[in-house]
């Protein structure tokens, strides 16, 4: 797989010490450099890369600009690469695949592009799908409407995220969902409780659980969601209910309504 990437940087040396960390990396395929934003606009929408390393600062047209002129199409990963820090709050409100602090670090930089070969990975199977989807509505409808109806199986886990970015107490921190334990509602607030770290995100319980994989994040109270994963031991209690006791020790209540859907997923 070839990640084709466009380097955008007014500054000469920023990109061409960029293009010599990228060189060890075989599957990435500079096609273009740019010097400002309205040159990357266009060579974006003309060479529709998979990947743009993009500066923040620029003179007239700044690196978030360059991602607002391209609305109205199908949009590359963006890294934005810039030499101050506070500007990761908006890079990561914009979709950003990562957030690089100049002079790029050959070890972060090869971390930042793995995490791209998973998003385009991820994003091209969606996209073979869709092209089976067509093309059985042609030749076979009814397969495609069984496909399109789900066939009866589980929802593919690239619909979900990976990764979640949660901005507290004036920090991003980039949550590996594997890690989280279990999230609590307060309000449009959302606990997460991961084995290190309890942070909090500004989100409805509705709006998160869309993105979180249904085989493995289950809801087991009006409040509470549970990584399945995590449970080492069920114990009943009284009134039909029951305790999820977790990894961390930490034990979750189960209200007899969602009791079924728990006993489904817990053997």
């Amino acid at each position: 797989m070839t990640i084709r990437t466009i380097l955008v940087d007014d500054e000469p040396l920023a990109i061409q010490g960029l293009q010599l960390r990228l060189e060890p990396h075989e599957d990435v395929e500079i096609v273009d450099t740019c010097s400002n934003g309205r040159e990357a606009i266009r060579s974006i929408k003309t060479n529709k890369p998979d990947l743009v390393f993009l500066d923040v600062q620029m003179p007239g047209f700044d690196g978030f600009s360059v991602v607002q002129g391209l609305m109205e199409v199908e949009p590359p990963l963006f890294v934005f690469v810039t030499a101050y820090s506070d500007h990761a709050v908006r890079a990561f409100q914009a979709d950003a695949a990562d957030y690089l602090m100049k002079p790029v670090e050959e070890d972060r930089l090869a971390a930042t592009l793995d995490r791209v070969r998973q998003r385009l990975a991820e994003k091209r199977g969606v996209e073979e799908v869709d092209r089976l989807k067509e093309v059985l509505a042609e030749v076979a409808p009814e397969a495609a409407a069984e496909i399109g109806d789900g066939g009866g199986e589980a929802p593919s886990a690239s619909r979900f995220e990976k990764m979640i970015n949660i901005k507290d107490r004036g920090q991003i921190f980039r949550v590996d969902v594997d890690t989280i334990e279990r999230i609590d509602a307060a309000g449009d607030y959302m606990c997460i409780y991961t084995a290190e770290n309890t942070l909090i995100l500004r989100e409805t319980m509705k709006d998160l659980e869309k993105r979180l994989d249904p085989r493995r994040f289950q809801r087991v109270h009006r409040s509470t969601i549970v990584n399945l994963d995590l449970v080492k031991q069920v114990k009943p209690h009284t009134n039909g209910e029951c305790f999820l006791v977790l990894d961390s020790g930490a034990q979750v209540k189960v209200s007899r309504s969602y009791r079924d859907v728990v006993a489904r997923f817990v053997h």
